[in-house]
């Protein structure tokens, strides 16, 4: 057979590409192998090395927040807790139920609390459970005896990845008193990050100044296996213990102002008045600083500590009265209707009919229950509430700036003025959540007006059938039917209702406080601060906390003097003079005025804004209880109950001052370990 020619080439030629494919196919190995080992192995590495490490917070001490004399009001103290580790029960056989088991049964707690406090929170599951890192410990009792701790100690064999330690728990002197200045601690929401606080201030001062308290927290470092299991320490950095916080409140004289909101809310129910809530702010006139704050209803702090249910969390008052909390002022804002009419031109000495009812647009404005009261200049008209007086000057400016055909800028005198007096903005006092209040003007019901004109004019066909009441209905269809037509309009029955504190005007407790401290300082509106000062763990100041100014009243200071005077005679003549009477005057004279504000389906809200001494204000006391009925009947009577309180305490402090100085006549060298305790008397407060 004839062999080919070409045959030993052909051979030759496959294995020269078999040489080359092999040797592209190792150069790319090669290359390959060099990228990840030079290029990118650091990146690897870092990879390995942190699927190994994991970081678990070590929490602070958190800083006390105490009264202007020392007390604590948030104080810690040191209690057994129960803790467990997540990794080693889920890495049990049965994922730690039978620990947990046990655990209930040692506590004298359902298994299923115990349970649901060592879980970690998802999407799905609802508190309680653990937001935190699984590598941290899960604190499952922290109200646990002694006893209970060491018996669970000494059997780590029955309770492996259970630990117990004592740890600093959140402590509350003053029981529910301030529970909304105070606020709360909670853990973070399963969307904060990892390796944030175990818990953080959720509400009051305790979120306010939530970074000052916390501290500094610590880290510890650990080496994990594949499975998770800790096998061993890499490094730690200890924790740096929180800043205290030194507020301005008085701790005597916050439990002052609670007992008497609290009486005045019972007595009110106990006369048939519904009396829902109320509040009660004792603010420092001449700096702006807050003195004590209550709130009804209230509850006790200690309930966040281990945990709180959803079903208890919905029942709990979490709406400060006194931050939060919106009415129409009543007759407390005569003061800025007085203010703007003098400012208007009109003679506060001039003599005014005050007739039973005063008649605008065809409808009849009345005094309270339509008292025919006759002439009188306007120091008569404050102290027995004159409306038909402020009718007349309100109608007056309202025509000045142009009536139904309002002028291109309209002056707006009286909303003017209440806005210097520091209404419709938050005071901006150190706390969250604070309500604005309003103060309604031409601007505001056109807006209001064009925002809700098709539901009104929906509702004006439709009515309100859902609604079992049916008078009610009837009114709210008249209602909407009016304001689908002119809703817009500023009407001169509006601008009646507001220089009187009704219609749409809203205030809260605190800006009432703060304009009344205005008025008692001679016309400076402060941004009111609790906050004091706060001091580091060697007891250097890290900071002092001073209220701004935020602005001046555009009155004279003859027309706030004037104000002031006539006020005096309210709790004297006027109509606080039965809450008042027997009042020791002499000793820390007080000047106020009552407020009735009514709301069409409820009862009257009763206010009293006040202050003291009359000469020389240092304290402003104003108290509100909704539904309470008048000004006179209900806030009154607690107003003078916390002037009482204050009159005792200044009394305590001049004897103890007179006291301390016989001994340094003497040469005794003797001094008091705290303060004499009284604003009045200059202790505490802010120069």
């Amino acid at each position: 057979m004839r062999r080919s020619a070409h045959r030993p080439f052909s051979n030759r030629g496959r294995l020269t590409v078999v040489l080359v494919v092999v040797t592209a196919l190792m150069l790319t190995l090669l290359g390959r192998l060099w990228y990840l080992q030079v290029v990118t192995g650091p990146s690897y590495v870092r990879a390995a090395t942190e699927s190994r490490v994991r970081s678990v917070v070590l929490p602070p001490v958190r800083g006390q927040i105490l009264d202007v004399r020392g007390r604590p009001l948030v104080a810690n103290e040191t209690k057994p807790q129960v803790s467990v580790d997540y990794m080693a029960l889920i890495h049990q056989p049965d994922g730690g139920k039978d620990v947990l088991t046990r655990l209930a049964q040692a506590l004298g707690r359902p298994y299923q609390e115990i349970a649901d406090r060592a879980r970690l929170c998802t999407g799905d599951v609802p508190r309680p459970c653990w937001p935190g890192s699984p590598y941290q410990p899960i604190v499952v009792a922290d109200d646990v005896s002694v006893r209970t701790a060491l018996w669970i100690a000494e059997r780590q064999d029955e309770f492996p990845g259970v630990s117990t330690a004592l740890r600093p728990v959140r402590t509350y002197p003053l029981g529910s008193a301030a529970a909304h200045v105070l606020g709360y601690l909670q853990p973070p929401s399963p969307d904060d990050p990892e390796g944030g606080p175990e818990l953080i201030g959720r509400d009051g001062l305790e979120a306010e100044y939530d970074r000052e308290l916390a501290g500094r927290t610590g880290i510890r470092q650990v080496a994990v296996d594949s499975t998770g299991k800790v096998t061993g320490l890499i490094r730690e950095e200890a924790a740096v213990a929180g800043d205290t916080l030194v507020t301005s409140i008085d701790a005597r004289v916050q439990e002052l102002a609670e007992r008497a909101l609290a009486r005045a809310v019972t007595a009110a129910r106990k006369r048939g008045e519904p009396a829902d809530s109320g509040a009660a702010v004792v603010l420092e006139a001449t700096t702006g600083r807050v003195t004590a704050i209550a709130d009804y209803p209230t509850y006790h702090p200690g309930v966040w500590t281990g945990g709180i249910s959803q079903r208890d969390y919905e029942d709990l008052p979490l709406v400060s009265a006194a931050v939060q909390g919106q009415w129409p002022p009543g007759s407390t804002w005569k003061v800025t209707s007085t203010a703007a009419a003098a400012k208007a031109g009109y003679s506060l000495r001039a003599s005014y009919d005050c007739p039973g009812g005063y008649t605008i647009g065809g409808r009849v404005f009345h005094n309270f229950e339509s008292a025919e009261l006759g002439r009188m200049d306007m120091r008569r008209a404050l102290v027995v509430s004159c409306d038909t007086i402020f009718y007349r000057f309100a109608e007056k400016l309202w025509q000045r700036d142009g009536g139904l055909t309002p002028v291109k800028r309209p002056k707006d005198p009286m909303q003017a003025m209440a806005r210097e007096f520091g209404f419709g903005t938050p005071t901006g006092v150190d706390l969250p959540h604070e309500a604005s209040g309003r103060v309604p003007d031409r601007a505001w019901k056109k807006s209001t007006w064009e925002r809700t004109r098709a539901d009104s004019c929906r509702r004006a066909k439709t009515g309100y059938p859902e609604m079992s009441d049916r008078k009610r209905a009837a009114y709210l269809k008249a209602l909407a039917a009016g304001n689908c037509r002119s809703g817009g309009v500023w009407w001169a029955g509006d601008a009646a209702n507001f220089s009187i504190g009704q219609g749409d005007v809203l205030v809260t407790p605190l800006q009432l406080a703060r304009g009344y401290a205005a008025l008692a300082n001679g016309g400076t509106v402060f941004s009111p601060r609790i906050g004091k000062q706060v001091v580091r763990a060697d007891g250097t100041v890290s900071r002092t906390i001073t209220p701004p100014v935020m602005g001046k009243i555009g009155a004279s200071r003859t027309t706030l003097r004037f104000i002031r005077d006539a006020l005096a005679g309210v709790p004297r003549t006027g109509t606080a003079a039965g809450a008042f009477e027997g009042y020791p005057f002499k000793r820390l004279p007080v000047a106020g005025k009552t407020g009735t504000a009514e709301a069409y389906g409820r009862q009257d809200t009763s206010w009293f804004a006040s202050f003291g001494p009359v000469k020389k204000p240092k304290y402003v006391v104003v108290v509100v209880v909704s539904q309470g009925g008048t000004g006179g009947t209900t806030a009154a009577p607690a107003a003078r109950e916390i002037w009482e309180g204050i009159a005792a305490l200044t009394h305590d402090a001049k004897k103890h001052d007179k006291k301390a100085g016989k001994h340094k006549k003497h040469g005794s060298g003797t001094r008091s370990a705290s303060l004499p305790p009284s604003a009045l008397a200059g202790a505490g407060g802010a120069r």
